[in-house]
């Protein structure tokens, strides 16, 4: 593995991280834009700051994808096979932020990375799982128990949060409602949306928290098993001395802790990312699928930042899109099952179901590709 194929997945990697930051950037502030709490050049800046802040606490995540997915002997063969899953996520990143639907950068990267380390370990799919076990499939942090589980779990749970919190906050000021003096006149719509106003910044604050904590971490996550396959293969012993921070100790098998340049290069790449905007997205989970006020954009963003944080805190990468489009769904279904229009989340949940296998066709064709050309 040559310093130039390293320094390439360096860079490939934060490319990647900066169009998540402007492709996700619509899931934590779609909604307060969508109220009208804040206008979108400030509900950009409050996203930025947030996935900064979240980004450097903690590596959970991260460690989850450098050590837990993919086994080092696939890393040490080279890091072509890396390169190729970023380029295939990339590109699905980008065409799904063209058409404006809000898919997940998440599976698509773990995808990625499945499609190439098949490719990178042979034409054998079967020997691949089972025998030479380049990927993870059952162990404690493999691809089902860590990825696809989750994938289905966290958006249900996001859902089923928001339609609980929703219902019960609607609940609430019902009862406000039909109370006398003081109490009637706090259950009134001015008194709610100008309180839930300041509570969605705090909401929106917490989904940008929780969005940097698990997206910006999985970039984190394939640097560092890049250094550290190039450091276990050796081909990083013959560096000058100040270049000496590119090694890592340790193997994607026995573990390695992820270096503090990176998480603060992998940070402030997502903030500046999340800065660019991406109002495509914005305009789908903010306006198309359901009508938002502050107190369902207060539901909708607590709910989902409650699932991520949780997820993060195990190490778990979820699918920030996926939580924040399903809460939005549970809010709007504790308003009426028909507030929400069906045909726009039909687009989304395809988007959904064709991340995974699609980002994997792609990245083990471009492999296949690699090895084609030499």
């Amino acid at each position: 593995m040559s310093l130039g194929l390293v320094i390439a997945v360096v860079l490939i990697a934060l490319a990647f991280t900066y169009i998540n930051g402007f492709h996700d950037t619509a899931n934590s502030i779609a909604t307060v834009v969508a109220t009208k709490v804040l206008s979108p050049g400030q509900a950009v800046l409050l996203a930025a700051v947030t996935n900064l802040i979240g980004a450097l606490w903690g590596t959970a995540v991260a460690k989850t994808i450098a050590s837990g997915l993919i086994d080092t002997q696939v890393v040490d063969a080279g890091p072509q096979f890396l390169i190729c899953a970023l380029l295939a996520a990339t590109a699905w990143n980008l065409i799904t932020w063209w058409w404006g639907l809000p898919s997940s950068s998440s599976h698509a990267l773990v995808g990625a990375l499945v499609g190439a380390a098949v490719a990178a370990s042979g034409d054998n799919f079967n020997s691949v799982i089972w025998a030479q076990g380049s990927i993870h499939w059952w162990e404690g942090k493999g691809v089902i128990p860590k990825v696809i589980v989750p994938m289905v779990v966290s958006p249900l749970a996001g859902f089923i949060i928001g339609f609980i919190l929703m219902g019960a906050l609607y609940a609430l000021f019902a009862w406000l409602a039909n109370r006398k003096g003081w109490m009637q006149r706090l259950g009134r719509t001015p008194f709610v949306n100008a309180f839930f106003g300041k509570a969605q910044i705090a909401s929106a604050s917490a989904m940008g928290l929780a969005h940097g904590m698990n997206d910006a971490q999985k970039s984190m996550g394939i640097i560092a098993l890049a250094l550290a396959g190039g450091t276990a293969a050796g081909q990083l012993d013959n560096l000058p001395s100040w270049l000496g921070f590119l090694r890592i100790a340790g193997s994607a098998e026995g573990g390695f802790n992820v270096p503090a340049w990176v998480a603060v290069l992998c940070a402030l790449t997502m903030a500046a990312g999340t800065a660019g905007g991406g109002w495509r997205i914005i305009k789908t989970l903010g306006h198309k699928m359901v009508k938002l006020h502050p107190i369902n954009g207060f539901a909708a963003e607590g709910s989902s930042a409650a699932v991520i944080l949780t997820a993060s805190a195990f190490g778990i990468p979820v699918s920030t899109t996926h939580n924040v489009s399903a809460s939005i769904m549970g809010v709007g279904a504790a308003k009426r099952f028909n507030a929400i229009r069906w045909s726009v989340v039909e687009r989304m949940v395809w988007a959904w179901i064709l991340t995974l296998p699609i980002t994997a066709l792609l990245a083990y064709g471009f492999v296949r590709l690699a090895q084609g050309l030499g």
